[in-house]
């Protein structure tokens, strides 16, 4: 699809898309949602043949997206190693007044972006609407830190040279997205990196390419320059992959998915020593203590639990509570469920699809492994009865902490509830999973909360909220949860290399003569 062919974004203000009736996009409007193409040195190109993208509330077909193989990723990789030198060397206020162009363009196309998500998602619009805003914010803190990212002057430890530090940009980055925040993660991703002035190549999850491609198209419309931010669609992401990350011109990898995919690109990239930040697996504790604010608890376990119908690696994982608020918390908790309305996303509901019919099917088994180890359903358990990939929100009690949960990260509409004795065995429960990304505390003792926070083996931990996204906050995490940071300025700082220059100045006396 050439450039031309691209629909008006402010077209898709007429459609009435508010019905279930209404929800299936017919064929011919498939182009007034978003580019189709892949986005290789500035310019929309077909790949060999197309894919389908499916709406998971219904099973139909959104689009059909080009296919790349692993020729488009060198030739992308040819563009952005072409575009590296003088992108690094565009001065950084220009390079902030392109990011806060784009920044405009998107809030610009807030409807269209949101609707896209929804479609190809399943997520409810509320929540498109949430992690675009979101989005965009991050787009705004990274525009506002171009012009920011000093080095520094510094006398050597003898007096006898300075030392002089400057931040450069790593070289071009295989930015690699998943499906369940589809602009969320590019915009994280592909907003440090263009901060720090590295090229980008992003590829986007099979699942969710459309998203992708509607912020690439505002990158190319703010003026980003031929090469800068390339884009990628695929069904054989191994070979894309493999291609980009054992060329020696690629230096950077950040990826967001399974601690099975982040090990094996790490070990491909580990020839040529490429940098790596992997943001992976999560098992989030969700800790309710026995003076916590219960109605607060439960509030923000909802919140923590069901979004994105579970589908999120900061879910919480395992709600663990204190024996003697447990009964209190599971009641409240069980009666919130029960008025979850399921549905698809583009009609008034709190839980949307799972992402795919495997994905859902594959939660009977999983089902069935936490009552064979003692789970109590209390409400949930089955798939609902309806076109799309639907699962009722489920509820399953445990008595006391089980090895059947740690380190089995759910991704669905599962909350399984602990009783546990005291903080002790809490943290420690807590802290027994191989995961380390999110966690959850909840206490009105501020004291405690401190001290249990610097306790946990994770990289997050939210006190008394379940959510903590923030552009200006770090966000990543500990063991088989991955490497590196994203947001904040540690994040930009990923994509930066410092260089350290030693200047002998000479003696004042000599100078000032």
């Amino acid at each position: 699809m050439s450039e031309s062919t691209l629909k008006p974004f402010d077209s898709l203000g007429g459609l009435d898309m508010t019905h279930h009736s209404q929800t299936i996009v017919p064929e011919h409007l498939a182009n007034f949602l978003a580019p189709t193409s892949l986005y290789i040195d500035g310019k929309w190109q077909d790949g060999a043949g197309v894919f389908p993208v499916y709406n998971p509330a219904d099973g139909s077909v959104v689009a059909e997206v080009a296919n790349c193989t692993a020729d488009h990723a060198k030739a992308a990789l040819d563009a952005a190693d072409r575009a590296q030198l003088s992108w690094r060397k565009l001065a950084p206020r220009k390079r902030a007044n392109l990011m806060h162009a784009a920044h405009r363009l998107m809030l610009e196309r807030e409807d269209a972006f949101v609707r896209v998500m929804t479609l190809e998602s399943g997520k409810p619009l509320t929540e498109a609407r949430a992690e675009f805003h979101l989005s965009a914010d991050f787009l705004l803190w990274f525009a506002e830190q171009v012009a920011h990212l000093h080095g520094t002057y510094s006398s050597s430890s003898d007096g006898g040279f300075r030392i002089v530090v400057a931040h450069q940009p790593v070289g071009p980055c295989l930015l690699i997205t998943p499906w369940n925040f589809p602009l969320l993660m590019i915009v994280r991703k592909a907003g440090a990196a263009l901060a720090a002035g590295c090229t980008t190549i992003t590829k986007t999850a099979q699942e969710t390419p459309l998203t992708g491609a509607l912020f690439t198209q505002v990158l190319h419309d703010a003026g980003f320059p031929a090469g800068v931010a390339n884009l990628l669609h695929t069904q054989t992401s191994a070979a894309v992959s493999d291609t980009l990350l054992q060329d020696p011109r690629l230096r950077k990898v950040s990826f967001t998915g399974s601690t099975r995919v982040g090990a094996h690109l790490m070990k491909l990239g580990a020839e040529n020593i490429v940098n790596s930040s992997m943001e992976l697996g999560g098992d989030g504790p969700f800790i309710v203590l026995d003076d916590a604010n219960v109605d607060l608890a439960v509030d923000q376990a909802i919140i923590c639990k069901f979004r994105n119908a579970g589908q999120a690696c900061v879910a919480a994982n395992r709600i663990i509570v204190d024996r003697r608020v447990e009964s209190e918390f599971t009641q409240k908790f069980l009666s919130k469920v029960k008025a979850l309305k399921v549905g698809n996303g583009l009609e008034a509901v709190d839980v949307g699809p799972m992402i795919s019919a495997k994905q859902r099917d594959r939660l009977y088994d999983t089902i069935s492994d936490l009552t064979r180890a003692g789970g109590q359903i209390l409400t949930g358990g089955r798939a609902v009865q309806s076109p799309g990939y639907f699962f009722e929100p489920t509820v399953i009690r445990f008595d006391s902490p089980n090895q059947v949960m740690c380190s089995n990260e759910l991704f669905a509409p599962i909350a399984t509830i602990f009783a546990v004795d005291g903080v002790a065995e809490a943290l420690s429960f807590a802290n027994d999973s191989k995961f380390g990304l999110a966690s959850y505390v909840f206490t009105n003792d501020l004291t405690r909360a401190i001290a249990i926070g610097e306790e946990l083996e994770f990289g997050m931990v939210g006190i008394n909220r379940g959510i903590m996204a923030d552009p200006a906050a770090p966000f990543g995490g500990t063991k088989a949860s991955g490497t590196g940071r994203e947001a904040g300025h540690e994040g930009i700082y990923e994509f930066l290399e410092s260089k350290y220059m030693a200047v002998t100045v000479g003696e004042p006396n000599e100078v000032l003569r």
